[in-house]
């Protein structure tokens, strides 16, 4: 039993709080508005890490490095909406500062910064697309005799037909 106690307690103390309750990877779930839109999900090093359509619930590594947070990029796109960029960025868990009272000294400087454990991200993110007007409003229709205009003009030109 001692034997036992002893062992939990070593790992404890060689462990981080946030890597044995947070772990080093997060579920987020990303969301659009009208849902069905393509996603793809980028890190801060421009990798693709995912792809495919909303909803989506995607895994996201919480580290980019030793004390460095990865930070993601959602591109959202839908025929006939504008494209929407959402930013998952992550901030420091509640569990990092669980070290302090365990006295994980190791979990501060060694682990959790280093599986990046220490950081977590939003359980979801979402974002609305807009529709894209379907007028052309910088479209211009000019009239002109044909005699004014050049060879070059005259190449372009379209005739345009009234419906009988």
């Amino acid at each position: 039993m001692r034997n036992t106690f002893t062992a939990a307690a070593a790992l404890l103390a060689l462990s981080g709080c946030a890597t044995i309750f947070n772990g080093q990877t997060q579920a987020v779930t990303i969301k659009s508005e009208p849902e069905g839109a393509t996603l793809a999900v980028t890190n801060a090093a421009g990798e693709k890490v995912h792809s495919g359509t909303t909803p989506a619930t995607v895994t996201l590594k919480r580290g980019a490095g030793y004390f460095k947070s990865e930070s993601y990029t959602v591109l959202l796109s839908k025929p006939g909406f504008a494209d929407k960029e959402l930013t998952i960025t992550g901030t420091m868990s509640g569990w990092y500062i669980g070290n302090i009272l365990f006295g994980g000294l190791i979990g501060i400087l060694a682990v959790d910064p280093a599986t990046g454990a220490m950081y977590s991200f939003p359980d979801s993110v979402s974002g609305t697309l807009d529709a894209q007007k379907t007028s052309r409003a910088n479209d211009q229709l000019t009239i002109v005799s044909t005699e004014s205009l050049t060879a070059q003009q005259m190449k372009q030109a379209r005739l345009l037909v009234a419906a009988q």
